[in-house]
């Protein structure tokens, strides 16, 4: 997965760099300096969705073990931050943000459980969200064929979900411990298997809270539906205005697109080209697609990269406080 990654990294900013070579380094970055310092506004309309996230996840607790929702908070935007800047196949993240928690003195069992949850939640809204952009596609007439081959990626992608249900149903985490002892014969397998059915439980017990969980949707969607705002803000402040709808169509297909290639770090270059395939399909032209795709990732400067620093400080703090 490691290797594919780093292969997956290697070709999406070989086609992002593609894309902007062939429009032109230089229009691209004047549309962008034409605008001034108001982009940096384009992050700041990507908060709330943070705060919806962080409340989505918090709710994913059994009562007396939930982290604050500070704790929730910051655990979340750390490990959004190493999903987002590191070569970690969106998994990474969702270890870090339950070890995270689990530092901060939230038992152990529950923190990874609920990160497990959190993540199958996030895939299930992707599926939604996604449908919701290529009704979108259909009913404005813009393109049925690729609204119905979104459709069907995603009843595969589903299936996908539906699999890693079953197999936390199943007890995956347990059977992974086991297997791997009855493989290496390493004593470190045999000692975390308890702490993998421990974990098994947990997920089937928070499961088992099912107004939690549908709560725990509606957050998340809420927070996939609250980012268009910075699509819409990016095309008005670059000169290019959309409506609402043409910003929730745009946005809800890109961050699908993007959550289905999920092998390429970031989405570099899958980002780029689907704003300049579907931003031409409301005449948006390509040097202005990638403008606003460009825009959007000023977000990962300005919030991700210092989240990431916070994680280093977390772990430093832990590392000194260890000796």
């Amino acid at each position: 997965m490691k290797i594919a990654s780093y292969i997956g990294l290697v070709c999406g900013l070989a086609v992002m760099t593609g894309l902007i070579a062939w429009q032109g380094v230089g229009d691209i970055l004047k549309i962008l300096k034409a605008t001034g310092w108001m982009l940096l506004w384009v992050p700041l309309v990507w908060v709330p969705s943070a705060l919806m996230n962080a409340r989505c996840w918090q709710t994913l607790f059994r009562s007396g073990f939930e982290p604050t929702f500070q704790q929730a908070f910051f655990a979340q935007w750390m490990g959004r931050a190493i999903n987002t800047l590191l070569p970690v196949a969106s998994i990474g993240g969702e270890i870090v943000k339950a070890r995270v928690l689990s530092l901060w003195g939230i038992n152990v069992a529950h923190a990874g459980a609920s990160a497990v949850v959190d993540k199958t939640i996030q895939a299930l809204t992707i599926i939604v969200w996604g449908a919701m952009g290529a009704i979108l596609l259909s009913v404005l007439a813009l393109d049925d064929e690729l609204a119905l081959t979104i459709l069907i990626s995603g009843v595969f992608f589903s299936a996908g979900i539906a699999g890693f249900f079953l197999a936390q149903q199943a007890g995956m985490f347990g059977f992974l411990a086991k297997s791997a002892y009855a493989w290496t014969r390493f004593s470190l397998f045999e000692r975390i298997t308890t702490a993998a059915d421990n974990m098994d439980q947990t997920v089937r017990e928070l499961y088992q809270m099912p107004r939690r969980v549908f709560v725990a949707t509606l957050w998340r969607l809420a927070a996939l539906v609250s980012q268009a705002a910075e699509v819409w803000l990016a095309a008005y402040l670059l000169g290019a205005p959309i409506t609402i709808v043409e910003a929730v169509l745009l946005k809800s297909l890109t961050s699908t697109l993007s959550d289905f290639a999920f092998i390429v770090p970031n989405s570099y270059g899958v980002q780029e080209g689907a704003f300049v395939v579907l931003g031409g399909l409301i005449g948006m032209g390509p040097d202005l697609a990638l403008a606003v795709s460009l825009a959007i990732r000023i977000r990962e400067l300005l919030i991700d990269v210092p989240g990431l620093i916070m994680w280093q400080h977390v772990e430093g703090q832990n590392w000194f406080k260890e000796r």
